[in-house]
Parts: C-alpha cells; sequence; structure tokens
C-alpha cells in the first residue's frame, strides 16, 4: 500500500543526527534512578520547523512553551528532552519550569530561547526536580555521528524497552538528503498526535509551512495509525527540523521531487509508528490491519485502527485465538461505512468470513500463525477503493502488571 520510490534508500546505522549539520547528546542528571534521562538534538544552524501535537484537551507545559517558541519565526536549532517526568498538571510552576529547561538551553547553544524546543514525558501531576535540570542541562556536550545519537535516543525511554531509530537517504536535485527519527511511545499510545515523543532530522531545503503539511499528512498515515491501550496522553509530538544544509532546491508541492520527499517522510515516520507498537507495554506481538474497499482512505484508516485497538482483538491475540467474530465486530462499530454482507476477513493469508458469513478453516495452523511476533489481519468492506492501516499490539498480563504499578 506503500508507493516505492528506488531512489530512496535506508541508511544502516541509522541515526538523529546522520543528515549534515546535527549533533546529539544524552546524560543521567538524576530524574529517573540510574538510566539516562536528559537528552538534546541540535542543528549547526536555526532550521525550518514544524510540529503536531496531542489532541488531549490537558496539554503539558512543554507543548505549550514549544508551540509559542516555533510561532515566533516556525524556526528551531534545539529540543531539550527529559524523561521520567511529564511536567503535566503541574499548574504555572510548570510553565515556569518549562521555560527554564529552554533558556538553560538557550545559554548553553548561545541561541535564541525561541529556537529551543521543551518536551518532557513520564509521571503525570510531579513538579520537575529543577535543581538536577539545572545541574545536568550545562553538562550536555552534543556531537555528530552514533555515540550521540544513541546516548539521546536512550535518554528520552520511560517504560519502553527498545530505543528507536531509523534514517532515509533520498537523491533530490542531484543532492543526496536525508530524513532521520527517533521516538519513545510504549504505553499510554492512542495518538491523536501517547506518551509519545517522535523527533525528526532532515538536511532537505523545505519552508516551514510546507514541511508543516508534509508532516501533518505523513503523521495521519503513521503515528496517529497506531494504537496500544487507546489513551491519548498529555504530551504527545512530533517535531521535525530541516535544516537545508543538503542545498537542494527549495522543496514545493510543485517541485518534481516532492512526493519522494513526502515519501520518504512518511518512511521514517511508519517505521518508528511499527516500533512504538511492536514496543507496547508487557506486548508479545505487533498487530498490522489492513483495510481495503472502504469508502474513503480515511474510513479505511479509521476501520483498521478500530480494530486494531479492540481490548477483545488484542487479547484474543495474545491468546493466539483465530476468533473473527471480535474482528467483525470492531468493524461493525467503528461508524464507518459497511455492509455486513459484503465484508471480508483474513487472518495471514487465510479467508475466515466472506460476505459476512463463516469459512472452514483449521484452528490448528491459525494458532501456529497466530504465534509468530507478527500477525496480518485484512478486512474488505466492499464500499469504495478506500485503503488504510494501523498498527498495535496485543493485550497482556504484563501490561496490567506494569501500569498498575507505574509511579511505584
Amino acid at each position: 500500500m506503500t508507493t516505492v520510490y528506488p531512489s530512496i534508500k535506508k541508511i544502516s546505522g541509522n541515526n538523529i543526527a546522520s543528515p549534515i549539520g546535527f549533533k546529539a547528546a544524552g546524560l543521567h542528571c538524576g530524574i529517573k534512578h540510574k538510566k539516562n534521562d536528559l537528552a538534546l538534538l541540535v542543528s549547526e544552524v536555526p532550521a525550518n520547523a514544524a510540529g503536531v501535537y496531542t489532541t488531549n484537551a490537558v496539554q503539558a507545559a512543554p507543548l505549550k512553551v514549544t508551540k509559542e517558541a516555533l510561532a515566533v519565526e516556525q524556526k528551531m536549532q534545539a529540543i531539550i528532552v527529559n524523561s521520567g517526568n511529564a511536567n503535566a498538571c503541574t499548574g504555572k510552576q510548570g510553565y515556569v519550569d518549562a521555560q527554564t529547561m529552554q533558556h538553560l538551553t538557550a545559554n548553553l547553544l548561545n541561541i535564541e530561547p525561541h529556537l529551543v524546543g521543551v518536551a518532557s514525558t513520564g509521571v503525570i501531576g510531579e513538579k520537575l526536580p529543577m535543581d538536577r535540570l539545572k545541574y545536568g542541562i550545562p553538562k550536555l556536550e552534543p556531537v555528530a555521528g552514533l555515540k550521540g545519537s544513541i546516548d539521546f535516543s536512550q535518554s528520552i525511554l520511560t517504560t519502553d524497552t527498545v530505543s528507536k531509530n531509523t534514517a532515509y537517504k533520498v537523491d533530490i536535485d542531484g543532492k543526496t538528503v536525508t530524513v532521520a527519527g527517533t521516538a519513545k511511545g510504549s504505553g499510554m499510545i492512542h495518538p491523536n498526535m501517547a506518551t509519545m515523543l517522535g523527533f525528526i532530522s532532515t538536511d532537505a531545503a523545505i519552508e516551514s509551512d510546507h514541511l508543516h503539511g508534509a508532516l501533518k499528512s505523513v503523521v495521519d498515515r503513521s503515528f496517529n495509525s497506531i494504537t496500544v491501550d487507546g489513551d491519548t496522553s498529555t504530551n504527545d509530538m512530533v517535531l521535525v527540523m530541516a535544516n537545508g544544509l543538503a542545498e537542494n532546491e527549495t522543496l514545493t508541492p510543485s517541485h518534481p521531487d516532492w512526493k519522494v520527499f513526502v515519501q520518504t517522510l512518511l518512511h521514517v515516520c511508519e517505521d518508528l509508528g511499527k516500533m512504538i507498537a511492536k514496543d507496547g507495554e508487557g506486548a508479545t506481538k505487533l498487530i498490522e490491519v489492513e483495510v481495503n474497499g472502504a469508502k474513503n482512505d480515511e474510513e479505511a484508516r479509521k476501520i483498521a485502527k478500530t480494530v486494531v485497538g479492540s481490548p477483545l482483538v488484542k487479547t484474543a491475540a495474545f491468546g493466539c485465538d483465530a476468533n473473527w467474530g471480535r474482528i467483525l465486530a470492531a468493524v461493525g462499530y467503528s461508524g464507518m461505512t459497511i455492509d455486513p454482507e459484503e465484508v471480508e476477513i483474513l487472518i495471514g493469508s487465510t479467508p475466515v468470513v466472506r460476505e459476512g458469513e463463516p469459512l472452514a478453516f483449521s484452528e490448528d495452523e491459525l494458532t501456529e500463525y497466530l504465534k509468530q511476533p507478527e500477525i496480518k489481519l485484512k478486512v474488505n468492506v466492499n464500499q469504495g477503493d478506500g485503503k488504510g492501516l494501523a498498527w498495535g499490539c496485543d493485550l497482556t498480563y504484563d501490561y496490567v502488571q506494569i501500569n498498575a504499578s507505574y509511579r511505584t
């Protein structure tokens, strides 16, 4: 379902500092007991920037500070991130603390404060330990290459079990343009743009308004098409910085390589989204739902996300139970245009429902298929040409255990 452009190549040893002019750092400043908890991403020059944020009406102080910073001139040169504390629901003091993080970083880099974005993730409702941040931020030393990127990606994690990184390169105007990303997210994941943070760097030359349009379009098809537990966080954001150092002709929707660039950006966001879904708290498998034949692409994505977000579908996947009825039920309550007598369902490559009626299949074969670490469910609603994908994970005993004791 993804357009293939041969010029887009995945980079091995990918990292957030792969694009020209980016550096990164991460360290332990004491917010968490042992693990790294403070991260910094820096561009050599002010970069055109764009952001997409949580739709939760309760929004953390860092989001507000970052939105206000971007509103000044739609540029960003650095992003400071802490984990272990979300700085959410912390009142006026939380806002002041987020601004202090911004100003400390600006002082470190000798840049204007509005060029610094701020992100936080972790426990909600607790004030930031500013003494530790005031100690840690001046000690950050961003570097190019893999070391700084690894430190950055590890420093933004909370309940994640692995860091999440990806990068691609593509030829535009005879120049090599690189797009890289890193993200965190494991639980409280149901973005409309969880706790989910995504950071993307690119050396492409592109104006901020077009960058925002491209980001919004790919977020809807990637980060907004994943779900772990149906909860939308107070801190979700995806930020992208484009510093133009690849020196391609400025990208616009009329540029002959515009679609190639957007597809490259989609590859990065889709990779990160799938990594988040696969790393869902307590998860044992990634679930991909493909919907075809919907009224339009938007309805297809909504049906797919409803299916992958169904607790009953998720628990059936965990139990390796080929319970197609749960899939059909989720399609039915998605609120989208369907005719039950037209629906087809496949688990893996095995048809289990056609024209709304069950088909004979081997329970043993499907049980074995559902034991795999990645499973695919396909739904054809036969109402139009709409196509959509969504990703999630199974719901396990460990998810309950992790979240029952999150603050302790």
